[in-house]
């Protein structure tokens, strides 16, 4: 705001140097501005023909990738309002792992069409009090186009999970989906305990081996170590494990002191003494039937020698999760100091061998008896920002399943639902009186922005299509939805597009919420931060929670 402050008014009340907004034109109108921005970003990467976005962050790490999740935390938003749609995006990616991208566009829709609204005269409280009703129309009218019959499912069934998975990776990865979902597929099905509800994601792993391609890409049932073994020993079956957290060194024997020693003799026996306690330790773990030694930090030179003797594998794990992780996989008790183990805290593994992929040395850790341990996808690409982008896939795909496990309710994809949602709320805002019904109104056109986005995405003609679809629907069948491929409208059913109803749910949910949110604000106020600001910082109070 270039001009000099005036002082009287709100500014003679606020500190100086206060930015202070108000009134329609320049708080509302500039907040939806912000909001459309933002969802002209995610927009153009909805939907399986969706266009990559190139995002180099501050530390300036590159992501190619139309995962809208990925693209608005590496962008640094820094409008509050704008930031609103962000958080709502964030929530949807937590809650449900997909569908981020859907939120945020449906929201900047929704403050789209707001604008016209308040541009025609109606008041933001009315839009707000129609969009409320609009959405809990939508929901209502959701929960019946759930498919019959597909509240139950068998999260065993592999076609079962594959047909509910694969709109999801599909966005992701177009093409590709089938190869991915059933890698999937298998590698959830193989970590799902008897009670699916308490599906953890944290055990379906992702190893990214550069080289190869997707389809040298495969499922362990266990783990894939991004290192080498450390001793000579590189492949044992069927052993007993032990894991030291401390490392196995021999500083776990040495106690810090100050040793005066007058003789050479002394010198010789105290190195021997040492040594001896060494190997002391190591035979005890080897005499409890360990084969394998594995250490969370350094291996010292001397113990690992004494391992080589004993025939003992070791394994260096620096990481703190891996480790634990490990340890779930082999059902191992990871024990602080190096001392005799008991039997119980050993972990027992079926294979672990060290493989050479694509030039990397990793160590496979294979469990197949132990039920629901852990899994490991091993992807195969030709570049890293491949390799990233299918693991957002595989991200996607799992915590669809994570969904599907709680709640497995369907309803058709490929922007069928969402035709057959504009058509029926528009139909309730016909009943409503007053002014909200505009609301409802421009709350159903906003449905349209995503077979519009779709068809367009794959440089289709959207007004034929759109005109198209509402004429199939108006005739009673509520299943048509865009083929991609053709460019054409299809019954998804043949073409097996599903979405699943938790997803859309909680998507739509968030963005009529957050589109609520910024409408509903009529006066910024931003503080000045003391100090002044820095370039690029954002100010006080503006900061995100």
């Amino acid at each position: 705001m270039g001009f000099q402050l005036p002082s009287h008014g709100i500014q003679s009340m606020l500190k100086e140097g206060h930015k202070h907004l108000s009134g329609l034109d320049e708080a509302v109108l500039k907040n939806i501005d912000a909001c459309k921005q933002l969802s002209t970003i995610t927009r153009t990467s909805l939907g399986p023909n969706g266009m990559n976005k190139m995002v180099i962050n501050h530390l300036d790490k590159l992501f190619i990738t139309n995962d809208a999740a990925t693209i608005v935390n590496e962008l640094e938003v820094q409008h509050p309002a704008a930031k609103i749609l962000v958080l709502a995006g964030k929530a949807q990616q937590e809650e449900i792992g997909d569908g981020a991208n859907l939120t945020i566009s449906f929201a900047g829709e929704l403050l789209q069409n707001a604008e016209e609204l308040i541009r025609m005269g109606l008041h933001p409280s009315e839009i707000i009090s129609g969009y409320t009703k609009g959405i809990n129309k939508t929901i209502e009218v959701l929960n019946e186009l759930v498919e019959k019959g597909s509240e139950n499912m068998d999260v065993q069934n592999k076609e079962q999970v594959i047909s509910r998975m694969k709109a999801a990776v599909a966005s992701k990865q177009f093409g590709q989906e089938d190869f991915i979902c059933s890698l999937v597929a298998d590698a959830c099905i193989q970590v799902c305990p008897k009670n699916p509800q308490n599906f953890n994601v944290d055990n379906v792993r992702v190893a990214k081996l550069l080289g190869g391609g997707l389809h040298n890409s495969s499922v362990v049932r266990g783990m894939v170590l991004k290192s080498d073994a450390v001793g000579s020993i590189k492949r044992i079956e069927k052993a007993k494990v032990a894991v030291f957290v401390g490392g196995v060194d021999t500083s776990a024997t040495e106690t810090k002191g100050t040793v005066l020693i007058h003789t050479a003799e002394e010198l010789q026996n105290y190195a021997k003494t040492e040594e001896a306690k060494v190997e002391e330790l190591i035979k005890a773990v080897a005499d409890s039937g360990a084969k394998v030694i594995v250490s969370g930090a350094a291996v010292g030179e001397m113990a690992l020698h004494f391992c080589e003797r004993y025939k003992l594998m070791v394994l260096k794990i620096s990481s703190k999760f891996e480790l634990r992780r490990f340890c779930r996989t082999t059902g191992a008790v990871a024990m602080l100091k190096l001392s005799q183990p008991n039997p119980d805290d050993l972990g027992h593994v079926d294979s672990v061998s060290v493989e050479e992929i694509g030039g990397a040395r990793v160590t496979v850790v294979k469990n197949e008896e132990g039920g629901n341990s852990i899994s490991t996808v091993v992807l195969r690409g030709s570049t890293d920002s491949i390799l990233d982008d299918l693991e957002r896939a595989i991200d996607d795909g799992v915590n669809t399943y994570k969904a599907m496990a709680r709640d497995s309710r369907i309803v058709p994809g490929a922007a069928a639902t969402e035709i057959e949602l504009a058509r029926r709320v528009k139909e309730f805002s016909f009943k409503e009186t007053g002014l909200d019904q505009y609301a409802i109104a421009k709350f159903a056109e906003s449905f349209e922005m995503v077979p519009k986005t779709l068809s367009e995405n794959a440089g289709l003609n959207a007004m034929e299509i759109i005109s198209s679809l509402y004429a199939e629907h108006a005739s009673g069948t509520t299943r048509v939805g865009i083929d991609m491929e053709e460019g054409t409208c299809k019954d998804v059913s043949t073409m097996n597009i599903w979405d699943l109803h938790i997803t859309k749910l909680f998507a739509l949910k968030y963005a009529a919420d957050a589109a609520c949110t910024v409408l509903r604000v009529d006066q910024i106020i931003m503080s000045k931060p003391a100090g002044g600001p820095r370039r690029g910082q954002q100010p006080a109070g503006m900061d995100e929670d």
